[in-house]
């Protein structure tokens, strides 16, 4: 529920209110009935929120930590629809002062819900000034300057603060400690990838064929908005040659379009390919770090890091070793190559 603006609050609400894109919020479910998959962590939320509501109290602090894509911020703004509170959002870099965060938590209304996104990322003044905010509600602001100086503390509705992050290893642990609902979102299994793209298909008016969703699902890297874009993607191609809206995909037509995208079989992209190849021709199977791959890649670190390496990790086709990343077995079968001399031999020996 967007909020209207103040004067004085104009710039707040321009800035945190975050309006999904219209493909994502088709298909973004509104409840926790409709939210598929990450099924203990929605059996928890039920009982949670309906004790809270039994308590006419905000829901605790809450901390959703995991791989992107996952559904941390559809989970955020479900928690405000089943409180029947609004939902403000923005993003930790974006917060650039204590005084971005003191104006946001200031316009808070009660019972609203606060998500912050990549929150391990927020600045070490800001985020000593949420410690007061979540704990005692309360914040203490500075008017003034040098001698003239006053601290002036502001008394905050009750409220929920949802906080999300990639890496909850690099949270302060007064920060950790502070939320008392804490969350960890896994990969979804194949059967639920399925699930959400049907539904997905439905609202978009699509057909796929049983056999094309499969299909979508293999290379979706267990995550659901990757299936979502791969699913987008197939459907962009199946109109494009056929100028047909009601034309069903099948199986062959997803697997034309992959083969343009240069995804194979195992979800496998060009940049993974790229990547695993770097380390056998290069480094002969390794190990090797990822800041040399990044240059040889000309890809960023975190990109390798965040996205390339994991999924190739859970695929068992990296070792990461104290010496640095290694190919296994199965990485020279997907690729086609022999195994060479050297680094590999401690896999291979």
């Amino acid at each position: 529920m967007a909020r209207e603006s103040t004067e004085e609050g104009a710039e707040f609400d321009a800035r945190i209110e975050v309006a999904p894109n219209s493909e994502e919020a088709q298909v973004r479910p509104a409840s926790l009935t409709e939210y598929i998959g990450q099924r203990e962590i929605v059996d928890n939320l039920i009982s949670y929120i309906k004790a809270a509501l039994l308590r006419k109290e905000p829901l605790d602090h809450i901390l959703l930590s995991g791989p992107p894509g996952l559904g941390k911020t559809t989970l955020a703004r479900i928690v405000a629809h089943e409180m029947g509170a609004r939902f403000s959002q923005v993003t930790a870099p974006n917060i650039k002062r204590p005084g971005d965060l003191a104006k946001i938590l200031s316009a808070l209304g009660a019972h609203d819900v606060l998500f912050i996104d990549e929150i391990h990322r927020l600045p070490a003044p800001a985020e000593e000034l949420l410690y007061g905010a979540m704990e005692d509600r309360s914040i203490d602001i500075t008017v003034g300057d040098g001698t003239l100086a006053n601290s002036i503390q502001i008394t905050l509705p009750p409220f929920t603060l949802v906080g999300a992050t990639t890496r909850p290893g690099d949270l302060t642990a007064p920060l950790r400690t502070r939320f008392g609902i804490p969350f960890h979102l896994e990969f979804y299994a194949a059967d639920d990838i399925e699930r959400i793209l049907t539904r997905a298909a439905r609202i978009w008016k699509m057909q796929p064929e049983n056999a094309a969703t499969r299909a979508i699902s293999r290379r979706a890297r267990s995550t659901p908005r990757i299936a979502l874009h791969l699913l987008r993607r197939v459907w962009d191609y199946v109109l494009a040659d056929s100028a047909d809206l009601q034309k069903q995909v099948t199986a062959a037509d997803a697997e034309r379009a992959f083969e343009r995208m240069h995804i194979d079989a195992e979800g496998m992209t060009r940049l993974d390919r790229r990547f695993m190849l770097s380390i056998a021709e290069h480094y002969e199977g390794g190990p090797v770090g990822l800041k040399p791959l990044s240059a040889i890649l000309a890809e960023d670190l975190a990109t390798l890091e965040d996205y390339v390496e994991p999924y190739l990790v859970r695929r068992a086709f990296i070792k990461r070793t104290a010496r640095g990343r290694m190919l296994t077995r199965e990485a020279y079968k997907h690729l086609g190559i022999t195994p060479g001399k050297g680094g590999t031999g401690e896999l291979w020996g």
